[in-house]
């Protein structure tokens, strides 16, 4: 026997069209047989009536050049050039003002890296091979 929420799950699966063909010949014929199934459904379906008896408003046949320029009104979209056509996109990335600290991968490049690597492979073979001794 499925749960509350299992039955409410495959209803809205149901209502919303989400099933393949087999799934749903299977609902349809739940829906004849299980009356705790079939009020799910009807109360789904009941909720989801709600929004097509709300109208849709005709959009205006330049909504996308208004939605770009209400975009490009925006004070952080003013350096990206959103609403001139001619405007070059800037740099995002810029070089590095002075080299980085002393941490991450990069720190450990050349002899030094080489050398804290070595250390490293002599110290594990070293514990390896007292722990099992």
């Amino acid at each position: 026997m499925a749960s509350e929420s299992d039955r409410i799950a495959r209803a809205g699966d149901y209502v919303l069209g989400l099933m393949n063909d087999a799934e749903r010949e299977r609902a349809e014929r739940d829906l004849e047989i299980d009356p705790a199934f079939r009020d799910a459904v009807v109360r789904l379906a009941e909720r989801m009536h709600v929004f097509d008896r709300v109208e849709k408003p005709a959009l205006p046949a330049n909504h996308w050049a208004l939605v770009t320029q209400r975009l490009a009104e925006l004070p952080q979209m003013r350096s990206v050039g959103l609403g001139s056509s001619d405007a070059k996109p800037g740099t995002v990335i810029r070089s590095l003002s002075r080299p980085p600290y002393g941490i991450g991968v990069h720190s450990l490049g050349g002899r030094r890296g080489t050398v804290i690597a070595i250390v490293r492979i002599v110290v594990f073979a070293l514990g390896y091979l007292v722990g099992r001794l």
